[in-house]
């Protein structure tokens, strides 16, 4: 009787060739598979993550704003691929501000290194002060005549005004229309030394103060450089305070 176990070995070592063949076609598949995944998901970067980023640190960048801040990010390019980030850092690059239209810089350094410019506006939404009527130059400024209006200080130019006491006192430089935005160059502050007034001189050092008296040689307002005669003959500057006081610096 001829024995069939040669011809059973070999249809085993075929058939185990084949299986072992299979799984690591299939691990290899799965393999491939995990690793296309896993790049998929490092480089699909959530747009609206940054775009939160961006708010967030424009919004604390503007605490102490005088009015509403409301923060607009511009859009992200969608064809932009980026390394998921669990610590983005935002940043105002040199020369911009949380102001008016501005520009975020977003940095991540692990596990990627990458840094994406992000455009945005800040609105800083409050009331601010407008002639209510034509006011003629050298008129000095009562409540009457200004008024609120309301807007976006961000899109205004520098030295606007947000509260009536700023300008109650201050004289109009050049003749204004009814309507315009007051800003701080238009208006001058009152004299508060004329020329030739005497006035007291306060010297002030550690430990000490002297006063004396002197004559003003020159109009200043409040706050402003001013030149003294004193009683020997010597021309000395300060700067000038109410009440006809002009502070010396020692």
């Amino acid at each position: 009787m001829k024995s069939d176990m040669p011809n059973k070995t070999k249809y085993d070592e075929s058939r185990f060739c084949r299986v072992l063949a299979m799984l690591l076609c299939c691990v290899g598949f799965s393999a491939l598979n995990y690793s296309q995944l896993m790049a998929a998901t490092i480089e699909n970067q959530n747009p609206a993550i940054i775009k939160q980023k961006v708010e967030e640190y424009l919004l604390m960048q503007s605490q102490g704003a005088p009015g509403k801040v409301v923060v607009t990010v511009g859009a992200i390019d969608q064809h932009i691929k980026l390394a998921n980030c669990a610590a983005m850092q935002a940043s105002l690059p040199t020369g911009s501000r949380a102001w008016g239209k501005t520009t975020v810089a977003v940095q991540c350094a692990m596990p990627s290194n990458w840094t994406i410019y992000v455009q945005a506006k800040v609105s800083v939404l409050a009331d601010y002060l407008i002639a209510a009527l034509p006011l003629a130059q050298g008129r000095v400024i009562t409540g009457g005549d200004t008024t609120f209006i309301h807007g976006d200080l961000a899109s205004l130019p520098p030295g606007i005004f947000t509260d009536t006491a700023q300008v109650i006192g201050q004289t109009v430089a050049n003749s204004l229309g009814a309507g315009t935005v007051i800003r701080q160059e238009m208006l001058r502050s009152p004299v508060a030394i004329k020329q030739g007034q005497v006035v007291r001189m306060v010297t002030s050092g550690q430990g000490f103060s002297i006063t004396s008296e002197g004559r003003a040689l020159t109009n200043a307002s409040v706050g402003q450089g001013v030149q003294v005669k004193a009683a020997n003959g010597n021309v000395v500057s300060g700067i000038a305070k109410n009440n006809g006081e002009i502070e010396i610096n020692f």
